[in-house]
Formats: structure tokens, sequence, C-alpha cells
């Protein structure tokens, strides 16, 4: 079972030391529950995020490393040096199945190595090894992982940074490796791969050969709820339908009709290139060049919104890039040619940078005059410096915000520090009052009202009027705490939405794996309580309602087509977290 926390000690003297704990208070938690649970009880809210007092969090969720479908997130926590407040980011890939397969509820990353190496970190069976190996020094994550597998075989998961954590810039990310073994799954939000570079690791290796699934409490009703969650996802129509076919980027023709796909760094709502660049011209390209446009990310998914994306030769160039990162580095960038955009997602990868804070930042950068809109070239040599680690690539690289503020720009797209995701508050003002008010910085996962505004997915909302919103935002953002807890991909949400009996495999999922019967109230409780811990750290580190708000420019700029602004007043805002 799960029942053992790992901590390393990276400024124990004589080198790195490692100490197996029982869980103990955190008894029962996964995933996002568990790391905020550890930074809010642990970190002190005051602590730099890049001093030996912040700790790096590495969680599987409460279902992983079960044969419970789509059960493979893990969670990655610690104060984030992007916003300044908590933070967890999620990412798919193998580590989560592995890492709770041998046993580890947690592995905790501690102090900072007083002598400057760089560590690998080994796990298997028989325990864990550390050692110093500064020839992975500033090695992208692919040249990474290969030589990972050189050394340990390819039965092998690798959790990992690039150049960018080593550099230790707030959009650095955490990459986990996929099925075939490459760097493409990443915990990317925040700033976690600059803390994770802080601590001195580089490389942390699994290999969980000779382990076993976890076994449920009661295998039968296990069996049963399995099989009962697995037909709901492939009856519903997003789930089933139309993530596999097209991917997470189905939703760019979707959101660019309703109006809402930010185009020229927030400039307009709809891009007149989408086509170009939608899930369905991917899919078509990635068929036509000997790629997959139908691929899970880890073991046990049966949504598979993933898959692989070659260039003109026929080669392998990255996974197929997401919905996120296909708007970011095209449409919000005026970019509308897929093969730049695949490239600028396989340096983001290879560097270990979030996708979305980078595209983000290039718009800003446009917006400044370092590049025209749409040009593509220039975009790519622009995160070219990032990787060289350039001053003017650590700029760029330290996010949207900073590199605002150093070229002088106004129209900037962050919350608490972090760049908007691909949704327009003003034509979506659900996804707005998520973006405020989350614990998290801007993060459209965090509470997804698209479903209501958009999909008509678990009811419908006026995407365009204020009325509703908070409500929709509230249950939306102590739902997600709760699932992101669990290792479910948060792709599961439209199906338990809309589906009643799924909603309950999923609950006899969790009962019958703990032997404790769950229930809808007992979600909502510890949705309610991962949320609390991470607003009562935000508060201790100094965050007030201020930092609950949207940039002055939605309430002001008008946005095309439809012309609105954000209409949620501050006072509602302010109420989200009333319960």
């Amino acid at each position: 079972m799960m029942d053992r926390l790992l901590r390393i000690n990276m400024s124990a003297e004589g080198g790195p030391m490692v100490s197996t704990v029982p869980v103990g208070v955190y008894a029962g938690l996964g995933g996002r529950a568990l790391t905020s649970a550890v930074i809010s009880s642990e970190v002190p809210p005051l602590a730099h995020p890049l001093g030996e007092d912040n700790k790096l969090v590495i969680a599987p969720g409460m279902l992983s490393g079960s044969v419970a479908a789509m059960s493979g997130r893990i969670s990655v926590g610690c104060k984030s040096p992007l916003t300044g407040g908590i933070k967890e980011a999620n990412a798919g890939g193998q580590p989560s199945q592995v890492l709770a397969r041998l046993g580890y509820a947690a592995l905790i990353l501690e102090g900072k190595p007083k002598d400057g190496d760089l560590y690998k970190i080994f796990i298997n069976k028989d325990g864990v090894k550390i050692t110093p190996d500064n020839s992975l020094r500033m090695l992208g994550n692919y040249d990474l992982v290969e030589k990972m597998k050189g050394e340990y075989g390819d039965k092998i998961a690798c959790i990992s940074i690039g150049p960018a954590g080593e550099m230790k810039m707030s959009a650095a990310s955490i990459a986990c490796t996929d099925i075939e073994v490459r760097p493409t799954r990443h915990a990317a939000r925040g700033g976690v791969g600059a803390v994770m570079g802080s601590k001195g690791v580089k490389v942390i290796v699994l290999d969980d050969t000779g382990m076993a699934s976890r076994a449920p409490k009661d295998p039968e009703k296990f069996k049963a709820a399995n099989k009962a969650f697995v037909e709901g996802l492939k009856k519903h129509s997003v789930t089933g339908e139309g993530l596999p076919t097209y991917g997470t980027n189905v939703l760019a023709n979707v959101i660019n009709e309703a109006g809402g796909y930010p185009t020229h760094n927030f400039l307009w709502g709809r891009f007149p290139g989408v086509s170009l660049i939608s899930g369905e011209t991917q899919a078509e390209t990635e068929i036509a060049r000997g790629g997959v446009a139908t691929h899970g990310c880890h073991r046990g998914c049966t949504i598979r919104c993933s898959g692989i994306y070659m260039d003109k030769e026929g080669h392998y160039l990255t996974k197929q890039p997401e919905y996120e990162t296909v708007w970011s580095h095209g449409a919000n960038c005026g970019i509308d040619d897929l093969d730049a955009i695949a490239m600028m997602d396989r340096l983001d990868d290879d560097f270990g940078l979030d996708t979305i804070e980078m595209g983000a930042t290039i718009g800003v950068a446009m917006e400044a005059g370092l590049a025209r809109f749409g040009d593509a070239q220039a975009a790519i040599n622009l995160m070219k410096e990032v990787g060289k680690g350039s001053p003017l690539g650590r700029i760029l690289g330290n996010g949207a915000a900073v590199t605002g503020k150093v070229f002088g720009v106004e129209r900037v797209p962050v919350v608490k520090g972090q760049a908007l995701p691909a949704y327009d508050p003003r034509a979506i003002q659900g996804m707005g009052v998520t973006y405020a008010t989350s614990t998290m910085g801007a993060d459209h996962t965090a509470g997804y009202a698209v479903t209501a505004n958009v999909l008509k997915v678990g009811g419908y909302v006026d995407p365009l009027k204020p009325e509703g919103q908070i409500e929709l935002s509230r249950n939306l953002q102590i739902a997600t705490a709760a699932i992101d807890s669990t290792g479910m991909c948060l792709f599961i949400a439209f199906a338990i939405l809309d589906q009643p009996e799924t909603f309950q495999a999923l609950l006899d999922l969790l009962g019958s794996f703990y032997g404790n019967p769950m229930t809808g109230d007992d979600v909502t409780a510890l949705g309610k309580k991962v949320l609390t811990m991470e607003r009562d750290f935000n508060e201790r580190a100094g965050f007030t309602n201020k930092q609950d708000r949207l940039p002055e420019f939605f309430k002001k700029e008008k946005l095309p087509p439809h012309d609105t602004t954000f209409q949620v007043a501050d006072a509602d805002l302010d109420k989200v977290y009333n319960w």
C-alpha cells in the first residue's frame, strides 16, 4: 500500500539524506490534497520559493497504481516562484502509477545542496540511490531521458527538468515520461521546475519492476465499478468521441466560434487562421504523415486524447500539441503554421517550459515590438534564446508578467503573476471567475466553466452574462480539487457532470478501493478541505482579495466579435469561497 512518505533532505551534512517515514497525519490523502496539505503545514508562507525552506512534493493520486481507468495523474506541489503562493501542477504520463506501485504516497524534496552539485535519484523495489552527476548539466529533457534509458534500461519512468529548471526560470516545468518513455507530459504551471532546480535534482528515475498493482479492499465491487466507469466515459460525446478523435485541440473551432479564442495577445476573440491549426486539421496531418491521432499518455487511459506528431519528412517531432499549446504559440501570436507550433512544443518540452506561459510571454513580447505578430520564425528564435539563457532569454523564461514589466507593456494577461490560458474571460465569463479567484493564479483546470458556458455539459450558464458564474466556478473549483486528489484525469468531469451513474461509479471505485463507502458529500468535503488549506497558505503569504482580480484591461477593452467586457463585480468575486 501507499503508506510511506519518502523524504530526501538535500542539505544534510555529507550529502543528501533519505528517510522513509509513515504517512502519519497525511493518511488517506493523495494527489493535490496531499501536496497542498504538506506545503500548507510544513513550508513557512514567507519562505523564498527558491530557498531551502520551500519543499517540492510529488504525489500520486488516491487511485494511482491501481487498475482503475484514468487514474495516472501526478501532483507536484510547492510554494510557486511565479505566483508567490501555493502551487499544485498536474501531469499525466507514467510516473504516478510507478511511484504508487513502489509504495510511496509522496516523494518530498527538502533543503538544498551546499556543494552546487547536480543529482540524479534512482528508486526501485530495493530502495533509493542518490548520485551526483554533473555530466547532466544543461541537458534537454530528450537527451537526458535517452541517457537514463542507457543507464537503467527502458522499463523506467522519469521525472526531470531541462535547462530552464536548472536556470531557475519562473516558467520552468517538470517533465514526466509517457508510455514511449519520452518527456512529453509536464507538470507545467507556476515554476515548479525552478524549485526542483533549486533542490539540485536533475532527474528522478523510477522502476517498478517486480511490484504489483495496488489491490482494492473489495476486488469484486471495484472491478464492477471500473467497468461501469469506463462504459460511462465511452458513451459521452466528449470523452467517447470528441477527445479520442481530435485530441484536446478539438476545442479550437468550438471556442473560436464562441468568440472566446484569444488572438494577438488577447486583442480579439476570433482567429482568422483557426481552420489551419484546428484539431481536425491536426489529426489529418498526423495520420497523413504516419503519426498517431489517438493515443493514451499513461497506462489505463481510455479517453486517449494524446497523439504523436511527425515532421514533413515523417520523423517524430513531438507529442500531439495540446489545445492550450496550439492556442498560445498559435492564435495568441498570430501564427497559423502547425509545424512551427509543433516545433515550439518540442522546444518547450526539451527546455522544460510551460507552453501556456511561454506562448503568452511571446505574445507580450510581440506587443512590445520584439517580433511581428504572425512571424513564426521569430517566435522560434525567441524560444531558443530562453534555452540558451541569454539575458533576453532569461527575461522571457520568467514569464509574461516579468516580460511585460521589462518592456513596458500594459496589456499583460496574468493573474497572481501567472498567464491566462486559452479562453477569454470577456466571452466566457465563468472562466474569468476561475482565473481571478483560483488559489493557483490564472488556471483553466482549476474550475473549467467552459463546461456549462460553452459545451452545455452539466447545465447551461450564458457565457456573456455575469449571472450564475460565481456559483458555477465555485462548484467546479470544489469538484476539481477533489478530482485532482484522486489521480483521475480531469477529463472524466464531462461524463460525471452529465451522467449520475458514472459519478456513482467513481464513488464506488474510491469506496471499494479503500473499504469506506463514499458519497457525493464526501467528495465536496474533500474539495473544500483542499481549497481551505490553499487559501490559508496564500493569506499567510500576504495575499488579499486584491489578488483575486483580473487585469484592468478585461473590464475596459471590449472584445470583438461580441464587444463585451468582463462583467462580474469585484464584490461577487469575493463571495466565491463563501460556503
